[in-house]
């Protein structure tokens, strides 16, 4: 009688962690796109206003600090695989090369935009979560208009590329939706009719 051998695991810690910082990230992304539109169309006398710019700040500065870990443990997960054997340089593979790195160029583009146009309102103006974070640029009021403008901008085209990766992983994108709805499916059964 043979022993096949265990399979080895297919993931492993470091892509795992890629991974959960990937949807950590794109859970931070979503409050960001549906708190910003929403927040900068409310009075300025409306009580919530000021703390939904706080928690916008404070999600834009996690995303940074996730952004940062994501790149360093990217950085680990290349070292281990490209290493061993250089990728295919194939026409599929630039294409996907060019897409995650101008995603990543607006994952970080955006929040230091978003920091520009605080920092020039005033000193000290984006929390962490009621921690203040120090400031990347100087006070400047006629910078203003520049740092909304790119914010804003930088904002709406990182979506659209957000968007064509969502379609360039359809494949993935169903395959977690199956999960998803198979769990709660199991999670929470539809209630028979006793009749």
């Amino acid at each position: 009688m043979t022993t096949q051998p265990a399979a080895k695991p297919r993931l492993n810690s470091a892509f795992k962690q890629l991974m959960s910082l990937h949807w950590a990230m794109a859970a931070c992304y979503l409050v960001l796109f549906i708190t910003g539109p929403f927040m900068s169309e409310l009075p300025r006398e409306l009580f919530i206003r000021n703390p939904l710019y706080a928690f916008h700040k404070s999600v834009g500065v996690l995303t940074m600090a996730f952004l940062t870990l994501r790149i360093l443990t990217l950085l680990q997960v290349w070292w281990k695989k490209y290493t061993k054997r250089l990728p295919k340089f194939t026409k599929e593979w630039y294409k996907n090369f060019a897409l995650h790195a101008t995603l990543y160029v607006f994952m970080w583009l955006v929040p230091v935009a978003g920091f520009l146009l605080s920092n020039s309102i005033r000193n000290n103006n984006v929390p962490f979560f009621g921690i203040v974070v120090p400031d990347m640029f100087p006070k400047n009021p006629a910078m203003v208009e520049v740092g909304r403008s790119l914010h804003f901008w930088l904002s709406y085209t990182f979506l659209a590329f957000v968007i064509l990766h969502i379609l360039d992983q359809k494949k993935v994108v169903r395959a977690n939706w199956r999960r998803l709805t198979n769990f709660v499916g199991t999670k929470f059964p539809k209630s028979q009719k006793v009749g």
